[in-house]
């Protein structure tokens, strides 16, 4: 009994006591940065992390070019290979010192890399395992390409670790002597410091040394370890801290280097990779940061760390670091659009509003010569939801569909097109498509390949540019209207949109003005939403200021709720605003598409139309409201069309075995996720209160895109994918295979097809 006691006892020292443990046990005591890094990884592989934005499918189903294959995955495997060399040089050089047996190694770093990837070797076995089960279950690809796939990753992964550890092989002491010999003058004043350090590190490591027994040899041999007491000299060390610190100044080097090169290049879609491989690009310079900060300030990383948080801090109050976020076409050398209460309210007074309501009541007339003298048409309001790529997609799918069930009956009879982010991108995309037509180009509007079109992925322009550009790379320029711009993000969002719509909405928002004067297509207003004081921002072609304050009398002044922006700022060149940037800033999402900062003093921030209203169904009631006498007068009624990637009354989701967290986040989290539904009913008592007002019809339609309803009604029980795992389209600038599959088909639930019934019923009423 005691020998087995002691036997078991053996073998449990045995592993516990092994170099790899020992390591592993290191990072949970002191390496908490790096394990952040892999945490955040493994969180995000296995769909804990991000899901209602997409970012698990980033890394399961990147995208390359527009196509999800074998490149796709090479990329990601370079970058995640790289990444894992940067998480063993960090370490090595953080707490080899702690393991000086490793010195007596014939290849210390590349042994000590061995026995440092359980977790990186660990997460790409966990990786390639959860890109199977997601491909098979979600994209229904051939066993052929998934292969294909995986093999593009490990083969990525197995060239890049190649080629940095022929590197550090080939930097072997003797060789590295003559270098250091070399360059020993040039860095001496720089590592004269560091040396110290390494050398007190040193000191400390004959004193406290971490046990181990058994380590990994090259051949993946469990070896004991020798005790080599007497071996190391102040010489040797040196030596080897030299070689160390070169080899990760050289990589560091190598990494910035290969970063300004695509950077330069960024325009070029190919290099624009994957948005997982920069997201690992960005993780893998803040390891190498994090690590070298670490290395030079030891146990006062903390301190130094809030220091320097400070310091930053204080820079950006004094406009160090800041950068503004323009609207291109816009002069921003002019002198800067005065923005106060008493500008804002000069601009919008009674005359000027009404002179502006004249003005659209010639368009409203323009529609209505359209129709037949006798029989009053239906007036069509189309109110379109945020929402992303997703809402991008449902909208141009649904007003192609609509329109061709009812033979261009919607768009004809569509005087007015409002509402958030990417549901205003399709519905423009559209609109553009109804009007090349007009002008006798060789255009299919119901063409399938525009849903490929507007469904192109999006993001990785984006994610590449903050990495590049807004990070590090800020000296690239480019022209548009004889004015000159940043190559920000908002450049690459809006180039890249330009792309997939064929670059048919480049184009000056003045370049609208006529086709939407004489009703040949619809108005649509942008609304984004005014950071600082909470207006709202109407951008169209035409001077709408009556939005502004639909009260009619003279006498009274209600508070305005916006400022009409080709007003506003005319002195500044709105009527050359790209038509794209205007979009851009209804579409603001945080952090991946910028705020757009405007010429003004003091300057205006714009953000998402969503926040003051995600479907655009209050600025259609406001317009209503302005012209509701004409509209009774020469319509049979109003038709409001409510395109939604929402639904509008789901299910009541119960609250049951929250954690800690969850609870403790409740009131806000209660709030953040009621936020549309708050909305709607803002929205539904605005249409109640307007059949009160106006005296006329108002119908409403609602087309909304509920995958659960797909689902029931296509899904048998014996189908594989389970009604609990279906999902809705990630809230996202790119959308995988599954998901726009699912956008394009819920077009044909019940519930839609009643609606498009509905729609078609009431527009032949006239």
């Amino acid at each position: 009994m005691r020998l087995g006691i002691q036997y078991a006892q053996y073998w449990v020292d045995k592993f516990y006591y092994s170099f790899p443990v020992q390591l592993l046990l290191n990072h949970a005591k002191r390496n908490h940065v790096l394990l952040l890094c892999w945490l955040v990884l493994f969180a995000i592989v296995s769909s804990n992390f991000g899901n209602y934005l997409g970012i698990p499918f980033l890394f399961l189903d990147p995208v390359y070019l527009n196509e999800v294959n074998f490149q796709s995955f090479f990329i990601v495997g370079l970058t995640l290979a790289g990444f894992s060399v940067a998480f063993h040089i960090t370490t090595y050089i953080s707490d080899a010192h702690r393991f000086t047996f490793i010195g007596t190694l014939r290849r210390p770093f590349t042994t000590f890399s061995i026995n440092n990837s359980i977790i990186p070797f660990g997460f790409a076995i966990f990786y390639v395992i959860m890109i199977i089960r997601y491909e098979k279950s979600n994209e229904s690809i051939g066993d052929d390409q998934l292969l294909f796939n995986i093999l593009g990753f490990i083969t990525g992964y197995l060239v890049m670790t190649s080629l940095l550890f022929t590197y550090f092989w080939l930097t072997n002491k003797n060789i590295f002597k003559y270098v250091v010999y070399k360059v020993d003058e040039k860095l001496k004043q720089n590592i004269k410091a560091t040396r110290a350090s390494a050398m007190k590190k040193w000191d400390i490591a004959r004193k406290k040394q971490i046990r181990v027994d058994y380590y990994l040899s090259l051949r993946f041999e469990g070896k004991k370890v020798e005790d080599h007491r007497g071996f190391y000299d102040r010489e040797t060390i040196l030596q080897v801290f030299d070689q160390n610190h070169f080899n990760l100044v050289v990589i560091e080097l190598l990494i910035f280097v290969a970063l300004i090169l695509m950077g330069v290049f960024k325009d070029l879609e190919s290099f624009q990779i994957p948005a997982a491989a920069s997201f690992i690009l960005f993780f893998t310079i803040f390891v190498m940061l994090a690590g070298a900060f670490s290395y030079w300030f030891g146990n006062w990383s903390i301190t130094a760390s809030i220091i320097l948080i400070l310091v930053v801090n204080v820079l950006m109050e004094r406009n160090v670091f800041s950068k503004t976020y323009k609207a291109f076409g816009l002069d921003y050398k002019r002198p800067p659009a005065t923005y106060n209460l008493g500008q804002i309210t000069q601009l919008s007074n009674y005359d000027i509003r009404q002179n502006d309501r004249e003005h659209t009541l010639e368009i409203l007339k323009n529609w209505r010569a359209k129709f037949d003298t006798v029989e009053k048409p239906k007036m069509v309001f189309v109110c379109v939801s945020g929402g992303g790529q997703r809402a991008a997609l449902w909208t141009l799918n649904v007003l192609q569909t609509a329109d061709r069930m009812t033979k261009g009956q919607l768009m004809e009879n569509t005087m007015l097109m409002t509402g958030a982010s990417g549901g205003l991108i399709g519905a423009s995309y559209f609109r553009e498509l109804l009007y090349q037509k007009e002008l006798g180009r060789e255009v299919d509007p119901y063409s399938r390949k525009h849903l490929s079109n507007i469904a192109s992925d999006n993001l990785n322009a984006i994610i590449f540019s903050l990495l590049m550009n807004d990070l590090f790379l800020g000296f690239k320029k480019f022209e548009y209207e004889g004015l000159q711009y940043d190559k920000d993000r908002g450049y690459s969002f809006e180039n890249q949109l330009n792309k997939n719509t064929e670059m048919l909405l480049d184009k000056p928002l003045v370049s609208y003005k006529y086709a939407e004067e004489k009703s040949i297509i619809p108005m649509i207003i942008m609304a984004p939403t005014i950071i600082n004081d909470g207006r709202k921002l109407y951008i169209s072609p035409q001077n709408v200021s009556y939005l502004t304050n639909v009260t009619d009398t003279l006498y009274y002044e209600s508070k305005l709720n916006g400022i009409d922006f080709m007003r506003f700022f005319e002195n500044q060149g709105s009527e050359q605003l790209r038509f794209l940037s205007g979009l851009r800033m209804s579409a603001t999402f945080p952090y991946i598409t910028p705020n757009i900062t405007l010429p003004s003093n003091p300057p205006m921030e714009i953000m998402d139309a969503g926040i003051t209203d995600n479907f655009g169904v209050s600025d259609a009631i406001r317009f209503l409201y302005a012209f509701r006498d004409w509209i009774s007068e020469n319509t049979s009624g109003i038709v409001i069309v409510s395109i939604r990637d929402s639904e509008k009354d789901g299910p009541i989701q119960p609250r049951e075995n929250l954690s800690l967290f969850e609870r403790f986040t409740l009131p806000i989290s209660s709030i953040y996720e009621n936020f549309e539904a708050l909305q709607d009913i803002t929205n539904d008592n605005k249409i109640d209160y307007a059949r009160n007002w106006f005296n006329g019809s108002i119908e409403r339609v609602d087309i909304q895109y509920v995958p659960e309803d797909y689902a029931k009604e296509n899904l048998s029980r014996s189908d594989s994918l389970r009604m609990e795992n279906v999902q809705r389209a990630s809230l996202s600038w790119r959308l995988t295979g599954r998901e726009k599959k699912s956008v394009i088909t819920n077009i044909d639930t019940h519930a839609n097809q009643k609606a498009l019934l509905k729609l078609r019923s009431l527009l032949e009423e006239e």
